[in-house]
């Protein structure tokens, strides 16, 4: 990702919460990390052993955070570790943001019934879905009321996407959770919502077996013929955890320059941009 100057304000000032899922300066959830410190956001972050760490310390370091803790999202007692950190160190957070999602490469290319296996399936799940699911019920404990999360999907959870195989079935109980989360927090005013971002350049991204094609048929069928821009996704990360989302709750609300929204693009463009 080049780098971009987020718009400055301080629609966060005063806020604090834990950011889940950086995995280098290309991850959306570092786009968001940058947009809410730019709107006076105070952050902690998790990260997932040494190698991420190197990798996580100096972008946290360069939005003034020097929270950063270890955490396997599929061990119980380093989930309840982190979260022990944060209500130690703040007492209570304003915001949750979850962008961790796993499922192994051999089960991203090829046929999904014949590639997913029963491991790969759990995997999947667990990693991608039910960590929102128990973050979020972490989360909740130390959260003040009127507080607001975010998690990170995409469109294959509503429409096969070659190759996307068992993450799409991932994504689709991810937006489920979502709403249900919404439901069971509502009373508090605390607002859960997803971004279905379009392609973005990510580490996750690169896992994909039909990478390359998906970014060049999503940027001539999408409505603005472009692929997604993280800013954009940022944008609306802000509005959804900032005050400006108010009474927003259980939306999985689309980024991906109009792309599902459209049934069938135009064949010109289309073809000029797949260069047949």
């Amino acid at each position: 990702m080049a780098e971009q100057t987020f718009p400055t304000g301080t629609l966060m000032a005063g806020k604090r919460g834990l950011i889940m899922g950086v995995a280098n300066k290309n991850s959306i959830a570092w786009a968001i990390a940058q947009q809410l410190a730019a709107q006076g956001a105070e952050m902690a972050f998790t990260y997932q052993g040494d190698k991420l760490l190197r990798r996580v310390k100096p972008l946290a370091e360069s939005v003034g955070s020097d929270t950063l803790v270890d955490c396997d999202v599929t061990n119980d007692d380093q989930m309840e570790a982190a979260f022990k950190t944060i209500e130690d160190k703040w007492g209570k957070i304003d915001f949750l943001v979850h962008a961790i999602a796993f499922a192994g490469k051999d089960q991203l290319a090829g046929s999904f019934i014949e590639q997913t296996t029963r491991e790969g399936f759990k995997s999947a799940l667990d990693i991608s879905a039910y960590s929102f699911v128990d973050a979020a019920r972490r989360a909740s404990n130390i959260m003040n009321d009127g507080g607001a999360m975010i998690t990170l999907t995409y469109l294959g959870s509503e429409r096969v996407i070659p190759n996307y195989n068992v993450m799409g079935v991932a994504k689709a109980a991810l937006e489920a959770s979502t709403r249900y989360i919404a439901a069971d927090l509502g009373p508090r005013q605390i607002r859960v919502n997803a971004i279905s971002a379009g392609p973005i350049k990510t580490l996750a991204a690169a896992g994909i077996g039909s990478g390359r094609h998906m970014f060049r048929f999503n940027k001539a069928a999408s409505a603005m013929q472009d692929n997604t821009d993280p800013m954009g996704v940022a944008g609306a990360a802000l509005y959804l955890l900032s005050d400006l989302g108010l009474s927003c709750t259980g939306e999985t609300h689309h980024v991906d320059g109009g792309f599902h929204a459209i049934g069938m693009p135009q064949e010109g463009p289309l073809r000029e941009s797949l260069g047949e």
